[in-house]
């Protein structure tokens, strides 16, 4: 018999290094789409699939099975019962799945994604269409897997990797809610805008070196510390890296520094999450940021809740102004204000406005749950995609890189990832919500560019809890109650027709 302690500290040592691997695999995902180059692909695969072979041999050793038998919760602290409930839910999700699919799937996807750079570059899902098809394959046949093992149906056992604990017909609920919400609120805003002065674009072009210098300096006002952090270009905006070493992207356009400018904003949300995990467990499952759905809500926050507020666009506007050398009514603090919640139905979901983004999420939503299910054959997509995007927004892409060709989620192998964003997007109103309830400086504060009471507020009340709660959990602790689409509604009604 094995020594109830014994076999937690045996189990905390085998779980931290199975972070670390994942640690290495982060950053070898990092490299590739920010300095790899192209031919290395394939090396790249090999590298990132004995990564995760490695991985999945530690966390399938029959010996973790029976360690996780041997621990008595109830001699434990809240601390260590959250970390052996963690590492029970990953053993079980690795445990479903073969090491060889789990291989088969990796390089497939890696194959995909390179392939797809090209093929959104060129306008072309034909030639994506084949290593497409072998990452759905795949991703359908884990996800059987999973469901069989897991007791779930195939869409909920994939979702259970960024949104743990949350099923597809709860979700299903809330975005059918939206889309009903959606099209009168919109025209109201819409009829709004159009009696309104035409909003100002201010003129460029904003050369790239001045962008990242103004963007690093924006980061560093939300709390980023670039003696410990990166920020880079890649072809589509992200954050990676570990506390101690965050990796950001961006993208430039020199003709609008909004894009590159809201984009940073977003992937410093998520590195402040990052960076603000309990200290004590890094390492282990409950030092971990609890999913995708909280991670999306501290992103979006920064992004659309604090920093496209009048409180934030009044103190940005000088620095912008003078950054870019602007010049005119369009460098206003009130133009500049007007132009980041402009509202303007579009294809692009990372440009998309706050009010119109989540009917790019349910658009992705449904198709993906009737790709996975069979409904929907893969050359059908750009169709479905088309028809789909009419029936929400009234827009039908010209071309497919406009469509079914911009997200990289699908060919990486991310599917169930995307109910994330549009539910990040509810926590993230009610999370900022509740936060100026507590602590009437905030947004007094981001007039004045200082974020830190809000960072202090969101460090002790979501960062540094990790995974100690479940999602709801966190949220009812943070908040009072579980995830409500009041406080987001409400948001919208407030910023755009009060």
């Amino acid at each position: 018999m094995i020594d109830v302690s014994d076999a937690y500290e045996s189990l905390e040592r085998r779980f931290r290094r199975l972070d670390i691997l994942k640690q290495a695999e982060g950053i070898l995902h990092w490299d590739q789409s920010v300095f790899m180059p192209s031919k290395g692909a394939s090396a790249r695969g090999a590298q990132l699939a004995e990564l995760k072979v490695i991985g999945h041999e530690i966390i399938t050793d029959p010996e973790i099975e029976c360690l996780l038998g041997e621990v008595d919760p109830t001699a434990l602290d809240s601390w260590q019962q959250a970390n052996v409930r963690e590492m029970r839910r990953i053993w079980a999700d690795a445990n479903a799945v073969p090491a060889d699919l789990v291989v088969a799937h990796s390089k497939a996807c890696t194959a995909c994604e390179a392939v797809w750079r090209e093929a959104r570059a060129n306008n072309d899902f034909a030639s994506v269409l084949p290593t497409l098809e072998e990452v759905l394959r795949l991703t359908r046949e884990i996800g059987e897997v999973k469901a069989s093992f897991l007791k779930l149906s195939l869409y909920d056992a994939l979702l259970e990797k960024y949104a743990p604990g949350m099923r597809i017909d709860d979700i299903t609920l809330v975005l059918n809610d939206y889309a009903d919400f959606l099209p009168s609120f919109l025209d109201r805003v819409l009829e709004r805008q159009e009696r309104e002065h035409p909003v100002l674009a201010p003129m460029g072009p904003f050369p790239v070196d001045r962008q990242r210098k103004l963007m690093r300096q924006l980061a560093e006002t939300v709390g980023l510390d670039f003696q410990s952090a990166r920020l880079d270009e890649s072809l589509h905006p992200f954050s990676g890296g570990i506390p101690e070493d965050s990796r950001i992207t961006t993208r430039y356009d020199e003709d609008d520094f909004a894009d590159a400018m809201m984009a940073v904003l977003h992937e410093t949300g998520h590195a402040m999450y990052e960076r603000g995990r309990p200290a004590a467990w890094r390492g282990q499952p409950v030092g971990h940021s609890r999913g995708m759905v909280i991670h999306e809500s501290q992103s979006l926050l920064v992004e659309m809740q604090v920093c496209r507020s009048q409180e934030f666009i009044g103190w940005a506007a000088p620095m912008l102004k003078a950054s870019l050398s602007g010049e005119g009514p369009a460098w206003e603090s009130k133009n500049l204000y007007r132009r980041a919640i402009h509202v303007n139905p579009g294809f692009i979901r990372v440009d998309a406005d706050e009010i119109t983004y989540p009917a790019h999420i349910i658009l992705r939503t449904r198709l993906e749950q009737a790709m996975l299910c069979g409904d929907l054959v893969l050359r059908d997509l750009p169709g479905a995609w088309n028809d789909t995007m009419q029936e929400l927004l009234g827009i039908t892409p010209s071309e497919d890189r406009c469509g079914c060709l911009q997200d990289i989620h699908w060919y990486d192998g991310a599917w169930g990832y995307f109910p994330s964003y549009t539910l990040g997007a509810i926590a993230a109103a009610q999370i900022f919500e509740t936060a100026q309830t507590a602590n009437s400086d905030i947004l007094p504060s981001i007039a004045d560019g200082n974020f830190k009471p809000l960072m202090d507020w969101l460090l002790k009340n979501i960062h540094s809890l990790g995974c100690l709660y479940t999602a709801d959990e966190l949220l009812e602790h943070a908040t009072g109650r579980p995830l409500d689409p009041t406080s987001f509604k409400a948001h919208l009604q407030k910023r755009y027709l009060c």
